[in-house]
């Protein structure tokens, strides 16, 4: 069973449903469920590698056994994840069914339908992410905070970004070092050996700090 956000993870919500789903198929089928693996709060994008219960379950199986996910989209939202899966059950002699049936078998109509439910699992995971994207820009653009508060301003309790001025003239700082081709490397050690504050508070600058700073400077004046 699969959720890909931490809320769905702590709430619960969804899993329990796959559980039933699957506990359901089971009984029907005949099979003895020996098992139940969970990746909480884990994208459908991401290889079996970076799924420990997808990969769990995988290298418990044996020859005959039956990998059984509650919808297909439930084993993975990118075409070449879903493959590489499939291949390593596959090489343990075991295979995969969905507890709705969709998909289940080798038969030409069953291979088919799977190919259009990993299509339509991949158009709508970006459907998702283009909309969490014009969601995200249109509150940068109403000045709302999106994420941690970046380095140049605060936050009310309403999530509305307010400047900090001892931050924006550091900010302006190194926006112009940045703009005269000052590296990046550069830049940090010119802010560590003047002993500007970080963020947090710390006096060590890195190159991927002074990096993620401009890039959200610049979303955010976008």
């Amino acid at each position: 069973v699969r959720v890909s956000t931490d809320h769905q993870a702590d709430s619960g919500l969804g899993l329990a449903a796959q559980v039933a789903a699957i506990e359901s198929y089971a009984k029907r089928a005949g099979h003895t469920i020996t098992a139940c693996h969970t990746d909480a709060g884990i994208s459908g994008a991401a290889g079996i590698e970076d799924r420990p219960g997808l990969a769990a379950a995988v290298a418990g199986l044996r020859r005959g056994d039956v990998l059984v996910v509650a919808k297909r989209c439930r084993l993975g939202r990118d075409q070449l994840a879903v493959l590489m899966i499939e291949r390593a059950v596959a090489k343990r002699g075991a295979t995969i069914v969905s507890a709705d049936g969709v998909g289940n078998g080798d038969d030409a109509a069953s291979v088919f339908m799977k190919q259009v439910v990993d299509a339509a699992s991949v158009y709508e995971r970006n459907l998702i992410k283009a909309r969490t994207k014009a969601a995200l820009a249109a509150k940068r653009k109403a000045g709302q905070l999106t994420g941690e508060v970046p380095f140049g301003w605060t936050a009310d309790a309403a999530g509305n970004l307010i400047e900090v001025a001892d931050e924006q003239v550091v900010l302006g700082r190194i926006m112009a070092c940045r703009a005269a081709g000052v590296s990046l490397r550069k830049i940090a050690a010119i802010l560590t050996q003047s002993g500007v504050a970080t963020k947090k508070g710390g006096t060590v600058w890195a190159h991927t700090t002074v990096k993620s700073i401009i890039e959200r400077a610049a979303a955010l004046a976008a």
